[in-house]
C-alpha cells in the first residue's frame, strides 16, 4: 500500500513537471503494460528505487507521526477532570501516609540548580503558582500542598544568593543539603538523588531550572496520572528557540520520537522497552520511586528521561508521556555550541546501541536527505542545460519524498507550536542531528562526555 502511494504521488508530480516544460532526461515511451510499468521501466536503474524506498520511508515517518498524535492527547484537560484526578490522587496518598502531618505536601518538586541564576527565580514561582489549581481541585481547604526544594550544585555565579532569598521569603522553598559529587555519579542524577532523600511530598515532580510551568501544570499532570493509572507521567514541554542552530536540531526531538515509537502500544503494554520520558518533566510517586531504585539506580547516565521509565516499568508500575505544550515551556540550549554539546551529552545514550544508529542513520539519508539532494540536483541541471540525467520518475519520486517529510514536519510545528523555519530546513536538521549522534557516540566511547563543566562520572570537580 505504502508504495502504491508514492507512486501515484510520483505518478503526479511527473505530470505536474511535464506541465511545466521543464527540460528532462529521454525516458522510455509508455508501453501496453499501464501506468506502473512505465513508472517502473522509467525508474531508471538503482537510484529510482532508492528514491521509491525513501517515498516509503517517508510516508511510514508521517503515518506514524499522525497514529502517534491522535493517541498523544493532550494533558491539560477540564477544571472538573482536574478535580476528578487530584481527589483520587491525594486520597491515595492520604491512605498511604495516615500517620503524616495533615500539612505535608502532595507534590514535592525537585530542582537540580548549577550556575541558574537566570533561570531559578521564574522556575520556583511558575511552580508555586501551580498551588490554587491544586487547591481548587481540592475543594480549597489545604494549604502548603506544594513544595519546592532546589539543588545548589556548587554554583559560582549568583545562584545560592538567590536561592537564600527564595527561601526566605517563602517557606514552601527549601534548600537541599549538599554534599560532595562522589564518584560515578552524574551530576544532576546525584543532586535529584539527595532531592528525593529529603523530600517530603506523596508525589516527587523532577523539572530543570530553565522549565517554565503553567498555573494548571501540576493539577493537569495528576489528573493523567490517576486517568491512565500510571505511576509516573512525563510530558514534554513547548520548546523555544532563538537561533538557527535552535530551530534546526531542537525540533528533531519530536520528529524522530513521534516517528519511531508507537504511542499506542506504549499505552498497552509496562514494557521498559517500550517506554519514554522527558528529563524536563518527570512526575513520580513516592513508593514507585523508591521501589524503582530512584536516581541511584542510574546514577552515572545523562538520561533520566529514558531511564526513569524504564525502571519504573522494570519494577512493576505504569508510566505515560504526554503532551505538555500547554503546561510547560523551555529554551533547552542558546546559540550553536550551547545546541551542540547539549545534543551530544546524551544523543547516543538515547538510541542505545550502534546498530539502532546505523539504522536511524541510514534511513534518514535515504528517507529525508537523499531526496532534497536529488529535487535540487534535478532543478539546477534544469536551469542549466535543455536535459537532465534525472528521469521524470526519479525526479518525481524526489519531488513527493520531499513533500510528503515537509507535511509531517509542519504538522509537528503547528501542534506542538516549534519553530516552522526548522521544518522547512528539515534535511539540513537531519544532517545536522545524525553528525551530533555520531559525535556523541565518540564521546561516549572516549570518556569525554562533559556537561557544565564536569565530565560524566568524575567524581567532585567544578
Amino acid at each position: 500500500m505504502m508504495i502504491g502511494a508514492c507512486t501515484c504521488a510520483a505518478t503526479c508530480a511527473t505530470g505536474a513537471l511535464a506541465a511545466t516544460g521543464v527540460p528532462r532526461a529521454a525516458g522510455p515511451s509508455p508501453q501496453d503494460g499501464g501506468v506502473i510499468d512505465t513508472i517502473i521501466t522509467g525508474l531508471g536503474g538503482p537510484l529510482g528505487w532508492v528514491l521509491l524506498a525513501a517515498c516509503a520511508i517517508a510516508s511510514m515517518a508521517l503515518v506514524m507521526t499522525l497514529v502517534n498524535l491522535r493517541a498523544l492527547g493532550r494533558a491539560a484537560g477540564s477544571a472538573a477532570e482536574w478535580n476528578d484526578g487530584v481527589r483520587a490522587v491525594a486520597q491515595a496518598a492520604a491512605a498511604q501516609a495516615a500517620a503524616q502531618s495533615a500539612d505535608t505536601p502532595l507534590v514535592t518538586v525537585c530542582v537540580p540548580a548549577r550556575n541558574e541564576a537566570a533561570n531559578l527565580e521564574a522556575c520556583v514561582r511558575g511552580i508555586l503558582a501551580c498551588e490554587p489549581a491544586l487547591a481548587a481541585a481540592l475543594g480549597g481547604t489545604r494549604t502548603g500542598l506544594v513544595e519546592v526544594m532546589v539543588y545548589d550544585d556548587q554554583s559560582t555565579d549568583d545562584t545560592p544568593r538567590i536561592l537564600a532569598r527564595l527561601c526566605a521569603e517563602d517557606s514552601r522553598v527549601r534548600a537541599a543539603s549538599v554534599v560532595p559529587l562522589a564518584q560515578g555519579w552524574n551530576g544532576k542524577q546525584h543532586a535529584c538523588w539527595r532531592m528525593s532523600r529529603e523530600a517530603r511530598g506523596a508525589w516527587l515532580a523532577f523539572t530543570d531550572a530553565d522549565v517554565r510551568f503553567a498555573p494548571s501544570c501540576l493539577a493537569a499532570a495528576l489528573a493523567r496520572a490517576t486517568e491512565t493509572k500510571a505511576a509516573l507521567v512525563s510530558a514534554f514541554p513547548r520548546q523555544l528557540t532563538g537561533t538557527l542552530a535552535e530551530a534546526l536540531a531542537v525540533p528533531m526531538i519530536f520528529f524522530i520520537l513521534l516517528s519511531y515509537l508507537p504511542f499506542p502500544r506504549m499505552r498497552r503494554t509496562n514494557d521498559p522497552s517500550s517506554s519514554a520520558g522527558c528529563g524536563q518533566f518527570l512526575l513520580v510517586r513516592r513508593d514507585a520511586y523508591d521501589a524503582s531504585g530512584g536516581h541511584e539506580g542510574f546514577k552515572d547516565s545523562m538520561h533520566d528521561g529514558i531511564k526513569m521509565p524504564r525502571a519504573v516499568r522494570r519494577a512493576g508500575f505504569h508510566s505515560d508521556l504526554v503532551d505538555g505544550t500547554d503546561l510547560l515551556e523551555c529554551r533547552m540550549y542558546r546559540g550553536l555550541g550551547q545546541t551542540w554539546r547539549g545534543f551530544a551529552k546524551n544523543a547516543y545514550e538515547g538510541l542505545g546501541s550502534v546498530g539502532l544508529l546505523v539504522f536511524i542513520t541510514v534511513m534518514h539519508a535515504v528517507g529525508h536527505v537523499l531526496p532534497w539532494v536529488v529535487a535540487a540536483w534535478w532543478m539546477v541541471e534544469g536551469v542549466a542545460s535543455e536535459s537532465s540525467s534525472i528521469t521524470p520518475q526519479q525526479a518525481g519520486l524526489a519531488l513527493a519524498a520531499c513533500g510528503v517529510a515537509l507535511t509531517q514536519r509542519v504538522i509537528l510545528a503547528l501542534r506542538l507550536r516549534t519553530s516552522v523555519i526548522g521544518a522547512v530546513l528539515h534535511p539540513l536538521g537531519v544532517v545536522m542531528m545524525t553528525v551530533i549522534q555520531w559525535h556523541s557516540l565518540y564521546l561516549h566511547r572516549t570518556g569525554k562526555r562533559a556537561w557544565r563543566g564536569r565530565v560524566a562520572g568524575a567524581a567532585g570537580g567544578q
